[in-house]
């Protein structure tokens, strides 16, 4: 029988995973339920003033009430982050705690830079599988807009500490250590990719415009109201509002409006192609879900939506972090004796238009592929809370897949520090 036709009778599983044995059984059967993100804020917007721990509350809360989990249930928490500080160590437990689930619920928080809230997903689903816990509440969350200044050296130099470091810029050039630093950062990464796969810039500008049209008819039409919480801010005047939709998709961007955009490193490279304009934008955000197993799902009243067939991580060159997808992918698909053309839907995230184009162009896409890639846009139109992203991604593909009766969807993304992480999803009807 082949993979597909296994799919299609729900038989499908990792042979890696199914196959195991764990002393007194095999693996649990995991699945995903009650699926949920916050609107996506711009850097300096609604969530300009609102703790991470803050956004993950309102999510997690979100997910108890519409799918009336008991708090009692909940075994642990697992949140990924990118930019954790002592205002909130361990974010998964501040989280729970702030939430009001019993002191007894554990919590963490994960960072494999853009894919920590993925890895978040595929942990608590390890979890779940060798019974070490029963229901996981998994996803991320991050505000960039609140990301500190920091200085390394104030704690013994008291006189002159020298100048504080932005923690978001640092972050993206030591990335991959000492012996791969990328001065530019992550947009220098994009520009390597482009120079190597000669992806022009009229071409990322073209995708720039797809990706901000469908995320504006998905936001405008009302298909991410199903899967945001919405969330309750102060404003300047301290009164209390209410956001309930994303805030960085811009209508009427247009190919001369890009066009006009200068690139961000146009004064170190003469043949610099990455704007503003196709490149993810800074963003505050949070996403979740629930991981249990079926049992423990009719037990408590929930409705499995999916379940994780299988994932993986891979590195690559710092320098070109942008292929991480590629390698990724490709393990797992493999794993699972998978093709792309298996694939329903793909959730790839828009880091920059130049990684992406260079990523499609690697899988040998033709037009009519691109019709099941991000089809509500993604990073450069609905923006990147990096922590957060990778659930956000999981939460948006599951809710398209059941909206289109697909079965199998695809989450992949490069990750700062050149790695890539990708898991496959299958619906359950």
């Amino acid at each position: 029988m082949s993979a597909k036709a296994a799919a299609d009778r729900g038989e499908l599983r990792d042979p890696k995973l199914r196959d195991r044995e764990l002393g007194d059984g095999k693996l649990r059967d995991v699945v995903i339920c009650q699926p949920l993100r916050t609107p996506i804020g711009k850097y300096g917007g609604a969530f300009r003033d609102t703790r991470p721990t803050e956004l993950g509350e309102v999510v997690l809360r979100g997910i108890l009430q519409r799918s009336g989990l008991p708090a009692e249930a909940v075994t642990d928490v697992i949140f990924g982050q990118c930019y954790p500080s002592g205002e909130e160590p361990a974010l998964g437990r501040v989280v729970a705690l702030d939430a009001g689930l019993p002191v007894e619920t554990a919590g963490m928080q994960i960072d494999r830079r853009c894919g920590s809230s993925l890895q978040a997903i595929c942990n608590a689903a390890m979890q779940v599988q060798t019974g070490v816990s029963e229901v996981v509440i998994a996803g991320g969350a991050e505000t960039m807009s609140q990301v500190e200044f920091y200085s390394v050296a104030a704690r013994w130099e008291e006189e002159d500490p020298g100048p504080l470091l932005d923690r978001l810029a640092r972050a993206r050039v030591t990335a991959g250590g000492r012996n791969h630093v990328v001065r530019g950062g992550m947009v220098e990464t994009a520009e390597n990719v482009a120079r190597r796969y000669g992806i022009s810039r009229r071409d990322q500008d073209a995708f720039a415009v797809e990706s901000q049209r469908r995320a504006v008819a998905a936001r405008d039409g009302g298909v991410f109201a199903e899967e945001i919480v919405p969330v309750a801010v102060s404003g300047p005047d301290g009164e209390r509002r209410i956001v309930t939709d994303d805030e960085h998709p811009r209508p009427g961007t247009d190919l001369a409006g890009l066009a006009e955009l200068k690139p961000m490193l146009g004064r170190q490279l003469r043949d610099a192609t990455v704007t503003p304009g196709n490149a993810c934008g800074q963003s505050d955000g949070a996403a979740a879900c629930i991981l249990t197993t079926p049992a423990a799902a009719a037990q408590y009243g929930l409705r499995p939506v999916a379940r994780l067939l299988g994932w993986s991580a891979a590195g690559v060159a710092p320098e070109l972090m942008g292929i991480g997808p590629l390698p990724a992918t490709s393990r797992v698909l493999e794993r699972l004796g998978l093709t792309l053309h298996d694939i329903d839907l793909i959730e790839l995230n828009e880091a920059f238009a130049a990684q992406v184009l260079a990523v499609t162009r690697e899988w040998g896409f033709a037009r009519k592929d691109h019709e099941r890639l991000n089809v509500h846009g993604s990073g450069i139109s609905l923006g990147h809370p990096v922590g957060a992203t990778g659930a956000r991604l999981t939460t948006t593909l599951l809710h398209a897949l059941e909206r289109r009766g697909g079965r199998l969807g695809l989450v992949t993304m490069c990750i700062g520090g050149g790695q890539g992480m990708a898991a496959v999803f299958e619906r359950i009807a």
